[in-house]
């Protein structure tokens, strides 16, 4: 099979985007809105650490995931 540009293209997007979130959050959380909403629903520690789950985390995940799909010439579309 051959790779399908579309997917890998996806998900190097979304590891960028994971990689960018991780490194906002860290730098500059005040830009994160839902970062604050979170951690005063769920706590400080807890807020935080669903926010990494879900903005970081899964993006990583799923970016890797497309990349290692779209190489193999699975498309996602």
């Amino acid at each position: 099979k051959r790779m399908n540009s579309v997917t890998v293209g996806l998900g190097i997007m979304a590891v960028f985007y994971s990689v960018y979130t991780f490194y906002v959050r860290t730098s500059k959380p005040e830009k994160f809105g839902k970062l604050a909403a979170m951690q005063e629903k769920f706590g400080k520690k807890a807020g935080y650490t669903i926010h990494l789950i879900a903005y970081s985390m899964a993006p990583l995940v799923f970016g890797a995931i497309m990349i290692f799909a779209g190489k193999r010439g699975y498309s996602l579309f």
